[in-house]
């Protein structure tokens, strides 16, 4: 009975500091004025977007963009499908710099499609796109694709990848393809499983020796703890079982690997310096482009872990402004990990 008394005292007082915390959270976050940076505008078009509207008016060829066809995590009834963003921010990089975009999944139609809340401009734009939407309403199926016809292909993550892009002989022949014809390869993010099963005219696998990363085990298990029961392998480590030289960098943060003309993305917040990676191994340099506040935080958050909290201080009062909002995602992350002097730090790089 006394033991079962103390631990009746210590729930009630675990809960009383938990509503004083979150008491004084209120009033504390209160002081990074969230209301000071709007989302988005869900109207945004492809007129107002300046890279865009005055990037490369003279055509340099065609990229393919490829997306999963799966809409569910194996039976379990989660969602999977492509990440909008992962293709949408991509499909603008490629069109301000010349590129016609064709998008292919592996059944062809419409495709599963996953939207996240953190959406930019370019996002919306492509939601409000008349062409962009026809083509990823009308994806043409794997099967059908012409790999002469393009200059790079480029795979878009999604947790739908993970049973749909390796193995799949289509993928393979296209890559194959883009890849022996001297072509850029480019995936983000869940995208790199479609280099899983490729092998190349001698028989090795395209992944063998290659520097490249993906979405890390890290990353997979601190959002899905079942995440190895519920997928038929985790993308690092196959790609280390097949030979890649995993390249893995802080939880999503931005990670781009370039090797040679295979350019990999490890996360969603990769996106932007992927396609501007392939830009440049197709021989371009990108068409300027202001970055998002999303890019300054990540930024941001990339320094303060190589350089400490002093470098990062330093870097924001020379950089743009910052999202916020990602910046206490971050802080909450660091928290969830117990990392608690990472999340006060970031929770000040977050402060107006």
């Amino acid at each position: 009975m006394a033991r079962q008394s103390k631990w009746i005292r210590r729930a009630l007082t675990t809960l009383a500091v938990l509503v004083i915390v979150v008491a004084a959270g209120h009033v504390y976050v209160r002081g990074f004025d969230l209301a000071g940076q709007p989302p988005a505008d869900p109207g945004t078009t492809v007129a107002d977007l300046a890279f865009v509207r005055d990037g490369v008016r003279e055509p340099r060829g065609r990229v393919l963009a490829v997306v999963t066809s799966t809409a569910e995590i194996g039976d379990s009834g989660r969602k999977a499908g492509f990440e909008l963003t992962e293709l949408a921010r991509a499909w603008y990089v490629f069109v301000a710099n010349g590129y016609a975009v064709d998008i292919a999944s592996p059944r062809g139609g419409m495709p599963p499609m996953n939207l996240d809340d953190g959406l930019v401009a370019a996002d919306h734009a492509f939601l409000n796109d008349a062409d962009a939407r026809r083509k990823l309403a009308g994806s043409l199926p794997l099967a059908e694709v012409d790999a002469s016809a393009y200059a790079a292909v480029y795979f878009a993550g999604g947790k739908g990848t993970m049973f749909d892009f390796a193995g799949n002989p289509d993928i393979q022949r296209i890559v194959g393809d883009v890849h022996a014809r001297g072509g850029v390869i480019g995936a983000v993010c869940h995208g790199p499983a479609a280099l899983l099963e490729v092998r190349l005219a001698d028989g090795t696998r395209l992944v063998d020796g290659r520097r490249l990363t993906g979405f890390t085990n890290a990353e997979e298990l601190f959002l899905i703890e079942d995440a190895r029961t519920l997928f038929p392998y985790l993308l690092q480590d196959r790609l280390v079982e097949y030979g890649a030289r995993f390249v893995e960098g802080p939880l999503y943060l931005d990670n781009t690997i370039v090797d040679g003309l295979l350019v990999t993305g490890q996360n969603p917040w990769s996106t932007w310096s992927v396609a501007e990676g392939m830009i440049r191994a197709l021989g371009h340099e990108p068409v300027p482009r202001d970055r998002t506040g999303e890019e300054t935080a990540v930024q941001l958050l990339g320094i303060y872990h190589a350089d400490g909290i002093g470098a990062a201080r330093r870097a924001k009062a020379q950089l743009s402004e910052a999202d916020r909002r990602l910046l206490l995602m971050h802080a909450l992350v660091a928290g969830m990990q117990w990392n608690l002097r990472d999340s006060w730090h970031v929770m000040g790089l977050a402060r107006p």
